[in-house]
């Protein structure tokens, strides 16, 4: 599904600085996977060259057979509307439009006909518990709430990648648990393949399998196996095998 080969990123300047070298990933077709490691690991960069908002120096990104950063700029734009959706730690939904509206934003950037916006809009609200507050402004409404939001917009076309970073980031523990058991409810309905950025191990704990980086390469990978609550032990175990600032990663949460 998601394929990622040799994927080294050098930024260039007065001294260059690279951020990942030699990538080896593979994504199969309704995985959930986290990516893990201290600041400065480079996992933000290897996500924002997956979602193609930035590109390789060198090595080649596939998603569903197709290098994206191969294709013209019309035909990117139309690739990552239709294969990716993308849920962020701050939501980057729009103040001046009400939840409905910022749903169905993906649609209208397509041309799609307002009554089928609708009905579209109308199902992934119910699937997410949000149609009661549907006609309200963003800012009326909980973070809690506001992920959903965010991550509805992100599923309304139906992507076959979903892209998180950070996605219970300004969440309290409730919200999180909400958010990730919706998370883990649209992977195993919609068999989407979910690609999460976190530092935070209970957040973690609800993926199929965790890969850490660190200094930019690959370190180790775990899988969850029969129960989270071990999964998360070894999360825990590995992240301070892995050393780095206290910081790094948020307070336990369990």
């Amino acid at each position: 599904m998601l394929e990622l080969k040799n994927v080294s990123k050098v930024y260039e300047g007065k001294v260059a600085y690279r951020a990942l070298t030699d990538i080896n990933l593979e994504i199969e077709k309704g995985e959930f996977v986290a990516i893990m490691g201290p600041s400065g690991s480079g996992k933000t960069t290897l996500l924002n060259i997956i979602s193609t908002n930035d590109a390789p120096s060198t090595g080649e990104v596939k998603i569903e057979g197709t290098n994206p950063h191969k294709l013209k700029k019309n035909d990117l734009a139309k690739f990552r509307r239709n294969e990716l959706g993308f849920v962020f730690q701050d939501f980057n939904l729009l103040h001046t439009l009400t939840v409905e509206e910022n749903i169905v934003l993906p649609l209208t950037l397509e041309g799609t006909r307002v009554k089928e916006m609708k009905e579209k809009a109308r199902e992934i609200a119910e699937s997410l518990g949000i149609t009661a507050i549907m006609n309200k402004r963003t800012y009326e409404i909980s973070g809690g709430q506001a992920q959903r939001v965010a991550i509805a917009r992100a599923m309304v076309h139906r992507p076959r990648l979903l892209l998180a970073d950070e996605p219970t980031g300004n969440l309290d523990s409730k919200a999180s648990k909400d958010v990730m058991k919706m998370l883990v409810s649209i992977n195993e309905k919609e068999k989407t393949s979910l690609l999460m950025v976190t530092h935070e191990p209970q957040t973690a704990s609800y993926s199929d399998r965790v890969i850490f980086i660190r200094d930019g390469k690959l370190h180790s990978e775990i899988h969850q196996g029969e129960s989270r609550q071990a999964f998360f032990q070894k999360i825990i175990d590995m992240l301070s095998l892995m050393g780095g600032d206290g910081s790094d990663f948020s307070s336990v949460r369990v």
